[in-house]
């Protein structure tokens, strides 16, 4: 049992970068970063059945930091509202069958999520909360991998004190 090579991600010998993307390719990744801007904003607006449209309703759902900031699967099961806790994101970025999103709204408030869709539709969600991800595409048994998202170091300068660092191999 190996690793599949992501159609999304290639290796170019030498460097931990992605390759160009091919069209169809390229046209997944916006149709999915539309699918989650979508959610944010239907969150934002209150719209409840713009959510079920776009989230599978067996979400796997995965959450990394304090128990009390558990604020996205809150919203999503409708235990909490808008008003109790805003998303703002400040940095999205689609990258293959992911999509990974970061905000902040004050001190102690940096959250980031990695969301996964399946034919269009959200799947899965990685919630992380005052957690700096970098997420990296695993490429060979050998270990070799790629980059593909990190925490912004503007966010790093902001926090005073320290935040655990993750790596999630994809």
């Amino acid at each position: 049992m190996g690793y599949k090579r992501s159609p999304t991600a290639m290796i170019i010998p030498g460097k931990a970068e992605p390759e160009k993307l091919s069209g169809w390719a390229a046209e997944l990744e916006k149709r999915n970063l539309e699918t989650v801007k979508t959610l944010y904003k239907a969150l934002r607006d209150g719209h409840a059945e713009k959510l079920v449209k776009v989230v599978r309703t067996e979400l796997e759902w995965w959450y990394h930091g304090p128990p009390h900031c558990e604020q996205m699967m809150r919203l999503l099961t409708g235990e909490s509202t808008a008003k109790a806790f805003r998303f703002r994101p400040r940095r999205i970025r689609a990258v293959g069958d992911r999509v990974m999103v970061e905000g902040w709204e004050g001190e102690g408030e940096y959250w980031v999520h990695v969301w996964t869709l399946s034919h269009g539709i959200i799947a899965q969600l990685r919630e992380y909360f005052n957690t700096f991800i970098t997420v990296v595409l695993r490429v060979s048994e050998d270990g070799d991998e790629a980059r593909l998202w990190r925490s912004s170091d503007r966010v790093r300068v902001r926090v005073h004190g320290s935040l655990p660092d993750l790596v999630l191999s994809v």
